[in-house]
């Protein structure tokens, strides 16, 4: 062990998992994230019942993820932790978890915006995965953001293209939800997606200016679409389950392309990293696998662990800003929503 080594334990509680990670350098060296099954009955998740979770969870991850690691508390040289965005209530638990941890070590805390975690994700050592190099276009997917962005280094991004309405993974929900798929609908819609006819019905795109998205009007229009045709035949969803869900998929995939082609165009950049939950849809990392023989572009996908909310990633950027001594105090607070 290089007395150069730097371990870092990563806090992650914007949602409804509890997570917590520790990195030696850029290298994982656990990742553990603890689910919470109470919110599948309620269709969603409920604030005040993620946050209760939160308060259970947290002391016995962060004591997992530090076995797993074989690293003991005294070895950490600063705690990580996500500041936001986020449900407010479930940041709570865990800034005040840090802060105190940090004090109590008296080791810098270290306070990371969870989109930037989303990107950066790629710059976690790990076997069989590239890392893009500067600048490189980030399409960030997830329940809550869709997002372009153009990553000039490691603190220093700007959004070209966001969605003005609902995120991409909301619509991959709403539409399950509208067939009557329980919920997280999204990984089922995937699922059922590859045994289905992607041209089996035709959905339109939305018109939407320059490089911004839209997904309400495509919800709406399923919505009618489901509707109109559950009148004529109540087994309608049943029969053609695998073609809805593949005509959906397809066409929520061409819109994100449309736009990424577009911004290749404009930027001059041809290297994509995609990344936030609704990257694990194994349509889009085909498609955009795809696109690197049919326009030239190199793509990254990271690996599936580290696409939905975990802590590695927010460790990663926790590691980069103790490099570069970006500390705070402890004053810092969590904030639902947060400047890019």
């Amino acid at each position: 062990m290089s007395n150069n080594d730097v371990f870092i334990l990563a806090i992650e509680s914007s949602c409804d998992d509890t997570a917590a990670a520790v990195l030696k350098n850029n290298v994982v060296l656990s990742n553990v994230v603890a689910g919470q099954k109470i919110h599948e009955e309620y269709g969603g998740v409920v604030p005040e019942l993620a946050s209760r979770a939160h308060q259970q969870n947290i002391v016995p991850v962060i004591d997992s993820a530090l076995k797993k690691a074989n690293v003991t508390k005294d070895q950490l040289a600063a705690i990580a932790f996500t500041q936001g965005p986020g449900l407010m209530g479930s940041l709570l638990v865990g800034t005040s978890f840090a802060k105190s941890l940090a004090m109590a070590l008296n080791v810098p805390l270290i306070a990371v915006n969870h989109m930037h975690a989303h990107i950066l994700a790629h710059f976690i050592d790990e076997e069989g995965f590239d890392k893009p190099d500067f600048p490189f276009l980030a399409l960030t997917i997830s329940g809550g953001h869709t997002q372009i962005v153009k990553v000039n280094s490691f603190f220093n991004m700007e959004i070209i293209g966001e969605t003005t309405d609902d995120a991409v993974g909301e619509a991959f929900d709403k539409s399950a939800k509208i067939m009557g798929l329980p919920y997280p609908g999204g990984p089922l819609i995937d699922k059922f997606a590859k045994e289905g006819n992607p041209k089996a019905y035709k959905f339109t795109k939305p018109k939407v200016d320059g490089l911004n998205f839209s997904f309400s009007g495509l919800k709406t229009q399923i919505l009618y679409f489901i509707q109109r045709n559950v009148v004529e035949n109540p087994n309608f969803i049943e029969e053609n389950k695998t073609d809805i869900c593949a005509s959906i998929q397809h066409t929520i995939i061409e819109i994100l392309m449309e736009k990424l082609k577009m911004a290749v165009e404009q930027t001059g950049i041809n290297q994509i990293a995609i990344g936030g939950g609704v990257s694990a849809n194994s349509g889009i990392r085909s498609t955009l696998k795809d696109a690197e023989a049919k326009y030239g572009w190199k793509t990254f996908v990271p690996k599936f662990e580290y696409t939905t909310d975990n802590a590695a990633m927010i460790g990663i950027v926790g590691y980069q800003k103790y490099l570069e001594q970006k500390f705070n105090d402890a004053s810092v607070v969590s904030k639902a929503r947060i400047e890019f």
